[in-house]
């Protein structure tokens, strides 16, 4: 089996955040960047299948020359081939998926396989997207599923319940937390990714569909009140929350 896996690199949860002084970009000083915490489900379910399969797991990235790093990552999980869509440009999610979708032609995969969204953009739109140029089928936030043949049935997670879908090979996937348990790399496999070589992809500069106008912090207005039990401080608490807050 054919497989390509999609990653992305962001910036770590625990790091804060600031906005650059053009009002468009976070300020990278400091901030420390890692693998998308959905990709890694993707990367490991590209492996298990390959396990009970056969076949290659590619994975591709597009990103900057930093975005090597998360790549080094994948390849010490194990994936067999590493590739990158190198550019400084800043890309909206449109131009992302037009260079995956470019790169999963070129190697006819049965399988993509995407984390269900990146924790920086939060948008959830890549794997339709480029099940759409590729015109492939695509079933996103896959909780559970099964390959037989090829035939695919795929368990979601939606409000209230559960969902199952079928379609077949080849497809469009994108993975959910619980699908798997993403392995750990070993220490000799981390040594081993430093050195194993990283293919350049070049880029394919189409026009942004979305332009970011500007970029700011949450302002931080809130201010909050610290009373005791008595009747009195009963009385204040729900006279503001109903003359202030509005709320009741």
């Amino acid at each position: 089996m054919n497989i390509l896996v999609c990653i992305s690199q962001v910036p770590d949860t625990t790091t804060k955040i600031q906005v650059s002084g053009d009002g468009q970009t976070i300020d990278k000083t400091g901030v420390k960047f890692i693998l998308n915490p959905y990709d890694e489900f993707a990367i490991e379910e590209g492996l298990k299948l390959r396990e009970q399969f056969g076949g290659t797991v590619t994975a591709l990235t597009v990103g900057t020359e930093t975005s090597k790093e998360i790549l080094r990552t994948a390849l010490a999980m194990g994936v067999d081939k590493a590739c990158i869509t190198k550019t400084d440009a800043q890309l909206d999610s449109y131009n992302v998926a037009e260079n995956i979708a470019g790169f999963a032609k070129s190697i006819s995969p049965d399988l993509i396989i995407f984390g269900r969204q990146s924790i920086d953009f939060d948008s959830s739109s890549m794997a339709p997207m480029v099940a759409e140029m590729l015109n492939m089928p695509s079933i996103s936030v896959v909780s559970s599923w099964k390959i037989e043949g090829t035939g695919i049935q795929a368990e979601r997670d939606i409000e209230g319940g559960k969902e199952i879908l079928s379609t077949s090979l080849p497809c469009v996937i994108s993975a959910q937390k619980g699908l798997n348990d993403p392995r750990y790399p070993k220490l000799p496999d981390i040594m081993k990714a430093k050195s194993k070589p990283i293919e350049e992809i070049a880029p394919c500069h189409g026009n942004n569909l979305v332009a970011l106008s500007s970029m700011a912090l949450p302002s931080s207005k809130r201010v909050g009140m610290i009373v005791g039990d008595s009747d009195a401080d009963i009385t204040s608490i729900v006279t503001a929350l109903h003359e202030q807050a509005k709320v009741i």
